[in-house]
């Protein structure tokens, strides 16, 4: 992979976008077939009957929920390791519930594959958005389409015009204030070894709202997709194994909000009413404050998930995928 050393991090020789892959057996290969083969029209017609019909039905909520349970239980998703951070195991049930995310918080998630949103809207039954690199707006959509970015191209996050119907996370919660509300802040799918530069799009939520840094991992690693359209790669890695894991890691909630303990706090000189109206919501560079809040939130998920944040951007992530199907043609 030396050909691709231009595409990592200098700082930790991380490369964020090169896929994982794990060697097998001749026989391991054998049954691995037979098992993708039995699961293969499971798994597609039971998303296509969710997704076209079933998602807009007024199903109530636990039904939903089995759904989608049912739909991570076909390719063998039935641990999930879940744990708060600077908690210890077995003394979940003892936390606080305002220390998980719940109604009218926000959760900043890691983004690896198509299975972050179905875990998500499982457990959360949030609102999903999508964040753009250099502006504060977001784009509501649904959970199709939140899995379906986890392989969709680089250049929909990357290339200006965004899209017209284009909003905030404040305004979102304050018209579904029962409701949890997801994003990506990353932009774009990674292997999981590196942390990116996150949107500013956080920086536009309510200052009283919590932000959940929430890492998401899988063993094995390779159902992560940081190659756009390679859904045979995908659907091979997860249907052919008998059991693939999740382990879900929380940490402290986080505030956009200055002086406060689990916010940032203002250099001399500065004030609450500066920082918050420094920058525009339409992408104007973020305060020194205001990054520090990212900083914050970029660090928290790669000590989840005990990796390291890398300076690659989108920008690059686009020029590799580029080198890398030329390579593959």
């Amino acid at each position: 992979m030396e050909k691709y050393s231009q595409y990592r991090d200098r700082g930790s020789g991380i490369s964020p976008f090169i896929p994982n892959n794990n060697p097998s057996s001749t026989l391991t290969l054998i049954l691995h077939t037979f098992i993708f083969l039995f699961r293969l029209p499971l798994f597609l017609f039971f998303a296509t009957v969710y997704f076209l019909i079933l998602t807009h039905l007024p199903l109530p909520l636990f039904v939903r929920k089995v759904l989608l349970w049912g739909m991570l239980g076909i390719p063998g998703i039935w641990w999930v390791d879940l744990q708060l951070d600077g908690v210890k195991r077995g003394s979940l049930s003892s936390q606080p519930v305002a220390r998980v995310p719940g109604p009218n918080s926000i959760i900043a998630a890691s983004f690896t594959s198509p299975i972050d949103a179905l875990y998500l809207a499982t457990i959360f039954d949030p609102i999903f958005v999508a964040s753009f690199p250099h502006t504060r707006k977001v784009q509501r959509i649904s959970l199709q389409r939140a899995s379906l970015l986890a392989l969709a191209p680089v250049k929909q996050q990357l290339d200006a015009p965004y899209p017209k119907q284009l909003t905030t996370i404040r305004a979102i919660m304050e018209a579904n204030p029962n409701r949890a509300v997801v994003v990506f802040p990353e932009c774009t799918t990674t292997n999981g070894k590196g942390v990116m530069p996150l949107s500013p799009s956080l920086l536009a939520s309510p200052s009283d709202n919590n932000i959940f840094p929430v890492s998401i991992r899988y063993t094995p690693n390779d159902i992560t997709t940081p190659i756009p359209g390679a859904w045979t790669t995908f659907l091979w890695n997860l249907l052919s194994r008998p059991t693939n894991c999740i382990r879900v890691r929380i940490a402290e909630p986080v505030q956009n909000k200055p002086n406060e303990p689990n916010g940032v706090n203002h250099q001399p000189g500065e004030s609450s009413s500066s920082s918050s109206s420094a920058a525009s919501e339409d992408g104007e560079t973020p305060t020194r404050e205001e990054q520090r809040i990212l900083d914050k939130i970029g660090e928290a998920l790669a000590r989840l998930a005990r990796n390291k944040r890398v300076g690659l951007t989108l920008r690059d992530k686009a020029a590799f995928v580029e080198a890398w199907n030329k390579n593959r043609r």
